[in-house]
């Protein structure tokens, strides 16, 4: 896509978090969106999803540089959602998702990494952790799963991580989808009551809905402390699913813009090729 024709980014600027203190959330943030209306930001999606994929098809083919999408967000913030209409702009070769449930008995033997690196993708492709890491200083810290010595080392030890990974040609990209209390108790009742969503619904669910304000203080810790200059935070209103879908397919095309990825000289002389 030429970049005159290329819709306009002017989100990922607006919602990028700056600074390194607390971020506090306001339920009044989640419902922002930004002086776009629903039909524009529908038809200004379908148009990024274009040129998504010719990104992504350029940066395959090229090799060079990978990408990590960490999506983040309290139960019902609309990861699953986000995946499927965001990332289905993707050609599957080269985009891996990969949701991070509780740690198996192999993982848990292992330091708290090691389950996440092994799935940084590789050069040329682009992996969307659904949770990630980040559980190790949200619900390892709510829960009291262990001593806050020990979580709050892990903002420097993942600040670190993700440096490396940068280092090493893969650009991380962190979102952070954030609904309010209200929305959520709507999506949770459409849960329960629609047929073809209960089975997302998990009792347990309503005690985390009850540990809200310890969240959002989690949630708030975690963009301050591990915004970086190499990683960066985006909270990404997300009470409206348009709003939100357009907010991610901005930054992921600010993402990939930015690397510029090419197609590889040929590794022949076309001009010497014949094809019989």
């Amino acid at each position: 896509m030429k970049p005159s024709n290329r819709v306009r980014t002017d989100l990922p600027r607006k919602l990028r978090v700056r600074g390194g203190k607390r971020v506090v959330l306001h339920n009044s943030a989640a419902r922002h969106t930004h002086g776009w209306d629903e039909t524009r930001a529908r038809a200004a999606t379908a148009l990024l999803a274009a040129e998504l994929g010719e990104l992504q098809y350029r940066l395959y083919a090229e090799g060079r540089s990978g990408v990590l999408v960490v999506l983040q967000a309290i139960d019902g913030g609309g990861k699953d959602s986000t995946i499927r209409h965001v990332f289905s702009a993707f050609n599957p070769q080269g985009c891996t998702v990969r949701a991070f449930k509780a740690p198996s008995a192999e993982e848990q033997r292992h330091d708290y990494l090691w389950r996440v690196h092994q799935h940084a993708p590789p050069r040329g492709e682009i992996t969307v952790f659904n949770r990630s890491h980040y559980e190790e200083v949200l619900i390892a810290r709510v829960d009291s799963l262990v001593p806050r010595r020990v979580w709050q080392a892990r903002y420097r030890h993942i600040n670190e991580f993700e440096r490396m990974l940068v280092q090493s040609d893969i650009q991380v990209v962190k979102i952070f989808l954030h609904i309010s209390r209200a929305e959520q108790r709507r999506r949770f009742e459409e849960r329960i009551h629609d047929p073809r969503k209960q089975w997302k619904f998990d009792p347990q669910d309503l005690r985390k809905r009850a540990q809200w304000p310890a969240y959002s203080r989690a949630f708030g810790d975690m963009l301050g402390r591990c915004n970086t200059p190499w990683a960066p935070w985006y909270v990404v209103p997300a009470d409206s699913k348009w709003l939100r879908d357009l907010a991610v397919a901005q930054i992921m095309a600010a993402t990939l813009r930015a690397l510029a990825p090419s197609f590889p000289p040929p590794r022949f002389d076309p001009r010497r090729m014949r094809v019989s």
